[in-house]
C-alpha cells in the first residue's frame, strides 16, 4: 500500500483538483464558497448549506496525524524520508495550534478562510484532533476540546453538527428537501461521532476504568437502537438534534454501525 499512501500524501502537498493543496505553512486548503468538498456537504439549488472552505480543521488534523504515522513507517527504514516527514509535521502542528486553537472559547475553530479570517462555530469536526493516534495538541487543549464538545454537542444518540445556541442552529430533521438539507449539518445529530468522541474522551482520561463506565452510558441508548429500534441490528444515519431525537435520514447506516462497534471495543478492550 505504502506507493499509494506517498502518492496521495505527495498529491495533496503538490496540489490537486478543486484547489485542494498545502499552503506555505503546511496545512491543507481546498475549496471555494462554491464547493462542499469535507463529510458536511449538504448542497441545495447551487447553495452549499454549510460552507466549509479554505482550512479545515479535521481535514488538518488528519493530515497532521498521516505525516506523523508515515514518520513512524520509515523511522528504522529510511531516515532521510522519517526525517522529511517529521519535519512536515511539526511544521503543520506549530501552525495548526496557531490557527485554531480558540484560546478565548477552549477549542478549536472549525474553518480558516482563504483570506485568513476565522470561522469559530462550534462544531463537531475538531474531535478527531484528539481522538487520531497523533494529535497537534497539549493535553490541556485535548481536554478542553472534549469538554467542550460533551457540553455542547453530545446527545444521547451521538454529537451535533452545530451547537443548539447557535442562530442557524436546526434541532427537526423534517419537511420537503430544502427544509431537510438546511438542517443536515446544522444541529441535525450524527451517531458515527460517537467512536470518535469516546475514543477521545478515553484518551484524556487515560483510558481510565472509571472513563470507560462512563463511555459505557454515552453508548447505551445507541446499543438500545440497535437491537430494539427502527432497522434491528442496524443504526440509524441521524437523529434529530433536539429532545427526543427521533431517528430520521436512512434506516442503516454503515459507519453509524461501525464506530458504534469500535466504541463498543474501546470500552470493553
Amino acid at each position: 500500500l505504502l506507493p499509494t499512501i506517498r502518492w496521495i500524501v505527495d498529491s495533496y502537498q503538490k496540489g490537486t483538483r478543486f484547489g485542494i493543496h498545502a499552503d506555505t505553512d503546511g496545512l491543507i486548503a481546498a475549496g471555494s464558497e462554491q464547493t462542499q468538498l469535507t463529510w458536511m456537504d449538504a448542497k441545495y439549488d447551487g447553495l452549499a448549506i454549510t460552507a466549509r472552505y479554505g482550512k479545515a480543521v479535521e481535514v488538518n488534523a488528519l493530515w497532521y496525524n498521516a505525516l506523523q504515522m508515515l514518520a513512524r513507517f520509515y523511522a528504522k527504514r529510511n531516515a532521510e524520508q522519517a526525517k522529511l516527514y517529521k519535519s512536515m509535521a511539526d511544521k503543520v502542528a506549530t501552525n495548526f495550534r496557531k490557527l485554531f486553537w480558540n484560546e478565548r472559547s477552549g477549542y478549536l475553530n472549525d474553518c480558516i478562510l482563504p483570506d485568513g479570517s476565522v470561522d469559530a462555530t462550534l462544531r463537531p469536526n475538531q474531535i478527531f484532533a484528539v481522538s487520531l493516534s497523533f494529535s497537534p495538541l497539549s493535553i490541556h487543549q485535548q481536554s478542553s476540546v472534549v469538554n467542550v464538545v460533551q457540553k455542547d454537542l453530545l446527545t444521547p444518540f451521538g454529537l451535533r453538527t452545530l451547537s443548539p445556541q447557535d442562530n442557524r442552529y436546526r434541532g427537526i430533521y423534517t419537511g420537503p428537501q430544502q427544509q431537510r438539507d438546511q438542517a443536515y449539518h446544522q444541529g441535525t445529530v450524527w451517531p458515527y461521532l460517537i467512536g470518535p468522541f469516546v475514543q477521545a474522551y478515553l484518551k484524556v482520561n487515560g483510558f481510565s476504568r472509571k472513563s470507560k463506565k462512563k463511555a459505557a452510558e454515552f453508548i447505551e441508548p445507541l446499543m438500545q437502537h440497535l437491537t430494539r429500534d427502527g432497522c434491528l441490528g442496524q443504526i440509524s444515519e441521524i437523529f434529530d438534534g433536539d429532545y427526543p431525537h427521533k431517528p430520521r435520514g436512512c434506516f442503516a447506516q454503515a459507519w453509524s454501525v461501525a464506530e458504534l462497534i469500535r466504541a463498543y471495543l474501546l470500552i470493553n478492550s
